[in-house]
């Protein structure tokens, strides 16, 4: 198999196993593997609107609002109203509680993670950083173009 297919191949790969590694992660803390990526991308965030939450994602407001409930349910976010406009809600997380939650998981990713890291020089890592960039910007485009349809 050429290299270039042996890194298309490893590509779904990765994508696979991510997928059933979130799964796992998210089921010991009784959350789907979608749910515990958009809580993910909320923490990330830090605080932010239903409709910003749903442009992230591709949710429908609806969708995401049912998301925001679930999570509040679980103490992993609050509503907080804007000060200056009442009508307008922010999505806030519990940060502290989410990473108590997945504290022994990302902990682990995150060692293993680094150990690998350090066998590669820095011209490989320079390497990697841009193929990802590179694949990532590659997908936020087909997603826009996807939803822009």
């Amino acid at each position: 198999m050429a290299s270039s297919d042996t890194v298309k191949l490893l590509g779904r790969q990765i994508s696979d196993v991510t997928i059933a590694m979130h799964q796992a992660i998210a089921k010991t803390a009784g959350l789907t593997g979608t749910d515990h990526k958009y809580l993910g991308i909320i923490l990330d965030k830090g605080k932010l609107t239903a409709g910003e939450l749903s442009a992230l994602t591709g949710l429908t407001t609806g969708a995401a609002t049912g998301l925001i409930d679930r999570f509040e349910k679980k103490n992993l976010v609050k509503r907080v109203f804007d000060k200056e406009d009442r009508r307008k809600v922010f999505i806030v997380p519990n940060i502290n509680k989410a990473n108590k939650l997945f504290e022994k998981s990302n902990l682990d990713l995150k060692v293993q993670i680094d150990n690998l890291l350090l066998k590669f020089s820095d011209k490989e890592i320079k390497t990697i950083e841009s193929y990802l960039t590179s694949t990532i910007e590659i997908m936020n485009n087909i997603i826009k173009q996807l939803n822009d349809k």
